[in-house]
């Protein structure tokens, strides 16, 4: 089913599929991680507020502002 929904894009570069990307490898439970999404796999926690979309981004300029 999800294959169906990306073959009608025109285009490979667009914001849809990097926010589905996004979406996949950070926020949906996985069921081969026991429910988990990859990003509690990987220790990531997006559980800052209430919305994981926005933390993203948030952790992402922690994580670099603590790397200079």
């Amino acid at each position: 089913m999800e294959k169906k929904v990306i073959r009608g894009l025109k285009t490979e570069n667009t914001p849809i599929t990097i926010g589905h990307m996004i979406y996949h490898n950070f926020i949906r439970p996985h069921m081969g991680l026991d429910s988990k999404t990859p990003a509690e796999e990987a220790r990531i926690d997006l559980n800052l507020s209430s919305n994981k979309w926005l933390d993203l981004p948030k952790r992402s300029l922690e994580f670099h502002r603590n790397q200079l």
